[in-house]
C-alpha cells in the first residue's frame, strides 16, 4: 500500500480529514492523495501557495517570519500545515516547502526541503530533508515524505521534531 492509500485509510478508521498546503510540489500531493479511490471521504483540498505572498495572505503564515527567514524554513512548513488545516476545516494539515532547483533560493541550496504535519492537538511535527536528484526527483520524494510523516503521526509513530532525512539518489 502505498503511503497516499496508508494515509487515506488511517484517516477513515479514525473519521477525521485532511488539507494540504504545497509550494514545491505545485499540486502533487493532492494528486497523489486523489488518485486513490474514495479519497473524497477524508481529503478536503489543498492550496498551492507557490508565491510567497499568498503563503502570508491565503494561509497566515506570519508575514514577519517569511521576511526574515524566506519561505524555506521550518516553522513557514509548521505555519503552512496549521493554516490549511484551519482554513480548510480539516483535523489535519500537511505542507510542504523547499528548493526543487535548478537553482538556489533565498540562501538556500537545491534538495533544501521542509515538510510539516499540524493535527487536532498543537503542537505539529517537522522533517528538514536534504534531498539529492533532479527537480522531479527532489518533488517526487517530497510528497512521499510528507505523507509518510502524517503516516506515522496518524499510527503513533511518530519521529522527533526537526528531524532531518537525507533522500533521492
Amino acid at each position: 500500500m502505498n503511503a497516499a492509500a496508508r494515509v487515506l485509510e488511517l484517516l477513515a478508521e479514525r473519521g477525521q480529514s485532511l488539507a494540504a498546503a504545497e509550494s514545491l510540489t505545485g499540486g502533487l500531493v493532492a494528486a497523489e492523495l486523489t488518485s486513490v479511490p474514495g479519497a473524497s471521504m477524508s481529503f478536503r483540498g489543498s492550496v498551492t501557495a507557490y508565491a510567497t505572498a499568498l503563503k502570508r495572505d491565503l494561509l497566515g503564515v506570519d508575514g514577519t517570519l517569511l521576511t526574515e527567514r524566506g519561505a524555506v524554513d521550518p516553522e513557514v512548513a509548521l505555519q503552512m500545515a496549521a493554516g490549511a488545516r484551519v482554513r480548510l476545516g480539516a483535523d489535519w494539515g500537511v505542507a510542504t516547502t523547499g528548493v526543487a532547483g535548478p537553482e538556489p533560493q533565498d540562501g538556500q541550496a537545491v534538495g533544501t526541503v521542509y515538510v510539516a504535519v499540524a493535527g487536532p492537538v498543537g503542537g505539529g511535527k517537522v522533517a528538514a530533508l536534504r534531498l539529492n536528484g533532479d527537480r522531479a526527483e527532489i518533488r517526487r520524494e517530497s510528497v512521499r515524505s510528507v505523507l509518510e510523516l502524517l503516516a506515522d503521526e496518524l499510527s503513533g509513530n511518530g519521529r522527533a521534531q526537526d528531524t532531518e532525512q537525507n533522500g533521492g539518489n
